[in-house]
């Protein structure tokens, strides 16, 4: 009846591990949730910005390693927007809106998606769990058993 029982240790050391990389995913998908907000801040920080701007307007403008530059806006109709994959067009003041609204339409897909994924792996944890307290509950179970019997021997 030993052997049963380290059995089950085992098998409850199993369903730990699982639920830890569970857990470890799940924070992943935190994670990657974080990075796409922060994103989509950008992106609405950019729109603000194109929205409100004016030709003639004065902007700080990041030059690398949080240093900025005073740069006066010759022509708001000409906007440079990155399209992905290294690539980026010259897109006029609405194309420019549009190209952006656009990927946060992506983003948006993209966080729709991973939070289907964290809720099938949040469901995945609940089961796992509960597997885990049906499993310490036999293992008492057994422990009272076996208790039992050895009283009833003596």
């Amino acid at each position: 009846m030993m052997g049963g029982g380290g059995g089950g240790g085992g098998g409850m050391q199993q369903l730990q591990q699982e639920i830890e990389q569970l857990e470890q995913e799940m924070d992943a998908i935190d994670e990657e949730i974080e990075r796409l907000q922060e994103k989509q801040s950008d992106i609405d920080d950019a729109i603000e910005a194109i929205e409100t701007l004016e030709t003639g307007s004065t902007v700080q403008v990041p030059i690398g390693g949080e240093a900025y530059i005073r740069a006066t806006v010759d022509d708001i109709d000409e906007i440079v927007v990155s399209l992905g994959g290294g690539y980026a067009a010259e897109r006029e003041q609405e194309g420019a809106v549009d190209t952006l609204e656009t990927k946060q339409e992506t983003l948006d897909d993209h966080i729709d998606a991973l939070n289907s994924d964290k809720s099938e792996v949040e469901s995945e944890m609940g089961e796992l769990e509960q597997q885990a307290q049906q499993m310490q509950q036999q293992q008492m179970q057994q422990m009272m058993q076996q208790q039992e019997e050895q009283e009833s021997d003596e």
